[in-house]
């Protein structure tokens, strides 16, 4: 028998998971529109000079990491421990991956940003709630 007792905040942990099967969708859908585009890269300037961006290379990563997240996301609902720690890592490695694409669409990666930070508190925070239901 567990000395825990799961609480109403276990809510937040099925959140997550929920939100990373949807966000991984996206993520894959968007990285599907980049490897169909007929775009093949995208200039940014800054103070700091021009960067040529390598949109179906930025596709793919999107697509196999939303792919990843998606996976990831149904581990977590089902309340498997080494599904809470790869999914920490995946959507802290989406939201740095988002930085990339800040100049592009900022309000986008800006959203996709703070979804990846709810997720990782619901998850490092009330995680270990799953474990014992």
């Amino acid at each position: 028998m567990s000395s825990t007792q799961r609480t109403g905040w276990a809510g937040w942990a099925v959140f997550a998971g929920i939100l990373m099967i949807i966000a991984g969708a996206l993520a894959a859908l968007n990285g599907l529109n980049a490897i169909l585009s007929p775009i093949e890269k995208w200039a940014i300037s800054s103070d700091a000079g021009t960067f040529l961006f390598d949109v179906e290379v930025w596709g793919w990563w999107h697509l196999i990491l939303g792919l990843a997240i998606i996976v990831t996301g149904i581990f977590v609902l089902r309340g498997v421990t080494w599904a809470r720690v790869i999914a920490v890592i995946l959507v802290a490695l989406n939201a740095i991956s988002q930085l990339a694409f800040f100049s592009v669409q900022p309000w986008w990666a800006l959203i996709v940003i703070a979804l990846d930070v709810i997720v990782i508190y619901a998850l490092t925070v009330h995680g270990r709630e799953l474990d014992e239901g």
